[in-house]
């Protein structure tokens, strides 16, 4: 039996993917950014290596450095002088000496190993060492981290805090990066009100542009909110006639449906050139993309589910190419599923679950129950998609489905 909602004429999701994507212009405006403000900025250059890392062999613990040829013929060294984290030995230890080291420091001069503190008897200055080692032992060479020259950072690469913290190390106070997009967040709906409003008969509480502007402070975006426009033609039309002229990208839920107050579709045609779509995916069948003249537009479902599943399945991705920036990443896994899933053949389907581990180790996912696309909770439980391909049924218990992680952006 097919889903009721699969009718002839709805775009495949990976069909409707590569189309949008093939329309998509990245930024090419840069900017130089002190590191101090570049976390989650892309960059615009290869970042390679200007030092090795560290600069210089350094002692991996405190104790003593020494060359193990000296522990051929006396167990007993002398010590001569120590070798601090910034303060290195400038001296030269010869056969027969040892000295003094801490973690980080510099190794001396004709030293090759280390020997721990707890491991050696000090009497003053004759430091016995008690137990065998080996050529090199707690040495950390120089660009064992890092070697000069080296690629460190690509193009395109989205600057995490531990990039940020690499950065420093290697000297380099400023980056260049594409500048920020500045995306547009429209909601539309006579019903919807905003937290802490009355509610009057008929309405509801607006979700979406919370949701979604949480997801796109994860993107590092600009973001202006333009709040609940009315269902009204001319409202709706000098809502976007003005994100156009401020966005990059225009993003509104509600309105891409078939409704009599549905005027997002009617207002889109009017302005710009679009690619009305409905896609075979579940939730989210209503989704429109397209161009207005400065920016390009996604048209999200007004329903809870349906608007986070697309933004995050379809308008982040678009968003990250934007951006200039490398592909998502998303991991995905095949599991043993542990419920009887309902699924009629049409659509792509993204229900929600839950992965976990059983008590033989192995991974399995449940679902998270009810999976309506007005369902919010059903995404507060879960930690994965369930991702259903469009030709397959139903799901017995037992089976093997294939799961995407929840990312960053969602969890």
């Amino acid at each position: 039996m097919s889903d009721c909602c699969s009718a002839p004429g709805l775009l495949p999701f990976e069909q409707a993917l590569q189309n949008m994507l093939s329309q998509i212009t990245p930024v090419t405006e840069t900017v130089n950014l002190a590191i101090a403000q570049a976390v989650n900025a892309v960059l615009a250059q290869d970042i390679s290596s200007p030092l090795n890392v560290p600069n210089h062999d350094n002692s991996a613990m405190d104790g003593y450095a020494f060359a193990l040829e000296s522990l051929n013929q006396n167990k007993t060294l002398t010590l001569v002088g120590r070798s601090m984290a910034g303060a290195p030995y400038e001296g030269v230890c010869k056969l027969g000496e040892c000295i003094r080291i801490m973690t980080g420091a510099k190794m001396p001069s004709c030293c090759d190993s280390v020997e721990m503190q707890e491991n050696v008897q000090a009497n003053d200055d004759d430091i016995t060492f008690l137990k065998e080692k080996q050529f090199g032992s707690n040495v950390r060479k120089a660009g064992e981290d890092i070697e000069l020259g080296q690629s460190v950072l690509a193009k395109g690469h989205k600057l995490s805090a531990v990039d940020i913290g690499i950065l420093a190390s290697l000297g380099i106070g400023e980056v260049r990066v594409y500048r920020k997009l500045t995306v547009a967040l429209i909601a539309t709906g006579d019903e919807l009100k905003l937290p802490e409003q009355t509610l009057n008969s008929g309405d509801i509480y607006e979700s979406n542009s919370f949701v979604l502007r949480a997801m796109l402070e994860k993107l590092a975006v600009e973001v202006i909110d333009f709040g609940v426009i009315e269902d009204d033609f001319d409202a709706i039309k000098a809502a976007f006639v003005n994100a156009d002229k401020q966005a990059d990208a225009v993003i509104s839920s509600g309105g891409v449906s078939v409704g009599d107050a549905d005027y997002t579709k009617t207002v889109l045609d009017d302005l710009g050139e679009i690619g009305f779509w409905k896609i075979a995916m579940k939730p989210g069948k209503p989704f429109a993309f397209g161009k207005l003249p400065n920016s390009v537009f996604f048209g999200l479902p007004g329903n809870p589910v349906s608007a986070l599943v697309t933004f995050h399945q379809l308008a982040l991705v678009a968003l990250t190419k934007m951006q200039n920036a490398q592909p998502l990443k998303r991991t995905t896994l095949y599991v043993k599923c542990m419920n009887d899933l309902r699924k009629s053949p049409g659509r792509m389907d993204f229900q929600r679950g839950v992965l976990s581990i059983n008590e033989q180790g192995e991974n399995i996912v449940s679902s998270t129950g009810s999976q309506g696309s007005g369902i919010l909770s059903s995404l507060a439980q879960a930690n994965c998609f369930i991702v259903l391909a469009a030709e397959q049924g139903k799901v017995t218990a037992g089976e093997t489905v294939k799961v995407q992680l929840f990312d960053e952006f969602i969890a």
